[in-house]
């Protein structure tokens, strides 16, 4: 299974980015998806979850209300929807990927990982 990032890029305090995630290979093994980010200096952070079949998702705190993931099972695709952007919400952006149908807000419940995308929101 490999996992295709895009969608990041360079954006002002309180502005808008939709990430995508991609799934391709082998995806009868990819059941919920992920994101999580990095900042620089930091360790890599829950951002959100969502089931396979879409109807459970999950956020970090600091994005509830502001990020929204949704997902396309006949792309194979899940996107996260950013919006209000803040500065502390630059980082890159990697998607994962389960085997199971529900995973939570921990790195060992996903099995696959893409390789990031930067997000950069400037004041």
């Amino acid at each position: 299974v490999q996992l295709q990032a895009s969608g990041g890029g360079l954006v002002q305090v309180g502005g808008s980015l939709r990430l995508s995630c991609v799934a391709s290979g082998r995806t009868d093994r990819v059941y919920a998806m992920a994101w999580f980010r990095q900042a620089p200096g930091q360790e890599r952070e829950f951002v959100s979850t969502i089931s396979w079949s879409g109807d459970g998702t999950d956020y970090g705190d600091s994005m509830k209300g502001r990020f929204i993931i949704s997902r396309d099972k006949s792309k194979n695709t899940a996107y996260l929807q950013m919006t209000s952007l803040k500065p502390e919400d630059t980082a890159v952006y990697y998607c994962a990927a389960s085997r199971g149908v529900l995973a939570g807000k921990r790195e060992f419940e996903y099995d696959y990982w893409g390789q990031g995308t930067q997000v950069t929101v400037s004041s």
